[in-house]
This record gives structure tokens, C-alpha cells and sequence, in this order.
């Protein structure tokens, strides 16, 4: 049995061309057949799991499964790691998902990975952009708010691409409140002249403008100000992006 196991798991996270719905009849052909023999003779254990199964190294494993001590069998991270080998996760790229996150193995893949799939696809993406979403955001993609995020973040940084970069530089993007402070942050930008462009060229190298307490954003656009850039000037963003979460010292022996 642990032999078909990975070798049904092994056969799914190294073709691309898997259903992600298609998935389903083979987890549960892997969970009907795990209580008549067991896999693990002497006892299923998470770390033999992680090295085995999931391919990450002993230390990796190690760390990992003290955050999955609670799991007592491979069910549910079977479900899982087929759910993101049809993705198209390769399994080089579903292992490091579960060494940067180990509580990915927990989700509920038909109550949680699937409705963020949906939510998603309903914005336009394809299955190869959300498999990359999933190896960027990682413990994000398990919770239902990245969807309405996505949708809000899109068309305003203009691209996939450019919402996958922003990404790569922050995560916060993703946990900060979108009517608190992204939202707010983006609202004053606008109103000291900057266009949709030019927050792009502004947020993309540094995403914490937009996920810093409004009040803090507001102290660097007066600190550009104090420079003699005015709100509307063309050398705003340029001296924006100067300023940008340096304190007024610093930025005084950068002018110096």
C-alpha cells in the first residue's frame, strides 16, 4: 500500500497535465484503501512522512513536523499534495511549500483550497498562474480573503506579473486590512498626484508603502516635501521612494 501511495502521488505531482478536479477519485481511492493494511508496519510518523513522501530533507522534516504532530495518518496531506500536483505543482515545488509552510498538509482541500481555486479561476486566472501564486504566498492561499485581494490588487498594479513581484518582496500584501490601510494608503497617493503608474513604479520595489500604518505614509510624503518636492511635482515619486521609511536623520546625511 505505501508503495501504490507514492507511487500514485509521485505519478500526479510530475504531470502537468492533471485535472485539478480529477484528483478527487484518486485521494479517495488512496483513503479507502489505507484502513485494511497499514503503510507504516511500525507506526505512521510525520517526519518519515515528510522525507518519503513529501521529499524534503531530514532537517527540513524534522522542523516541520513539530508543527504536524497532531495528524496521525496520511489522509489528509494525500489530499493536499494531489490537490497541488493537479495545480501543477512539480514535487520540488509542492515540497517547498510544505517546508515553508507544514500546516499547508492540514487544509481542508474541498472546503478550503478549492473555493480559492474557484474564487480565483472566476478572476481569470489559469491554473499555471495559480500554481504560482500558491509557491509564492504559501500559508495565504489557505484562507479565503486572497481572492478578494487578488481581485483588488490586479487591476490596480497592472498585471499578474507585477502582482507576483510585489509579492515576492511582501507578503503583507496579503494580511493587511484592505479598507484600513491598503485601501486608505492608495486613496492619499492618488490625492498627492501620483497615478495608477507611478504607485506601480512606487509599491513594487517597496510593497510596505502600501501595507505601513496610513499615518506613517503620510509622514513620508511630508518629509519629501521638506526637501522642496511638492505633491504633483514630476520629482515626487523619485523622492518619495528617497524617503521612504528613513527617519529624518537619515535623510539629512543622505542630503548632505
Amino acid at each position: 500500500m505505501l508503495r501504490l501511495r507514492k507511487c500514485v502521488i509521485s505519478r500526479l505531482l510530475s504531470s502537468p497535465s492533471t485535472s485539478t478536479y480529477a484528483i478527487f477519485p484518486l485521494c479517495r481511492l488512496l483513503s479507502a484503501a489505507t484502513p485494511h493494511i497499514s503503510p507504516y508496519p511500525s507506526g505512521f510518523t510525520m517526519e518519515e512522512y515528510l522525507v518519503d513522501t513529501c521529499g524534503l530533507t531530514r532537517l527540513q522534516a524534522l522542523k516541520a513536523s513539530k508543527k504536524l504532530s497532531h495528524l496521525k495518518s496520511p489522509t489528509k496531506p494525500d489530499a493536499v499534495l494531489a490537490f497541488l500536483a493537479g495545480l501543477g505543482l512539480s514535487g520540488a515545488d509542492a515540497a517547498a511549500v510544505v517546508a515553508k509552510d507544514p500546516r499547508f498538509l492540514c487544509a481542508k482541500v474541498d472546503k478550503s483550497l478549492v473555493p480559492v481555486v474557484a474564487g480565483l479561476a472566476g478572476l481569470g486566472l489559469l491554473r499555471p498562474k495559480i500554481a504560482r501564486l500558491v509557491s509564492v504566498v504559501h500559508c495565504y492561499f489557505r484562507t479565503r480573503p486572497i481572492v478578494s485581494k487578488t481581485h483588488y490588487y490586479l487591476p490596480l498594479l497592472g498585471s499578474f506579473d507585477n502582482f507576483l513581484r510585489a509579492l515576492q518582496r511582501s507578503s503583507c500584501l496579503l494580511s493587511s486590512d484592505l479598507g484600513k490601510v491598503i485601501k486608505p494608503n492608495v486613496m492619499f497617493l492618488r490625492e498627492c498626484g501620483l497615478n495608477d503608474c507611478d504607485i506601480v513604479k512606487v509599491c513594487i520595489p517597496v510593497p510596505r508603502m502600501l501595507t505601513t500604518n496610513p499615518e506613517r505614509v503620510r509622514a513620508m510624503v511630508a518629509s519629501a516635501e521638506r526637501l522642496g518636492v511638492p505633491r504633483g511635482a514630476g520629482m515626487f515619486r523619485p523622492a518619495l521612494q528617497a524617503v521612504a521609511f528613513l527617519n529624518e536623520e537619515k535623510i539629512a546625511a543622505k542630503v548632505d
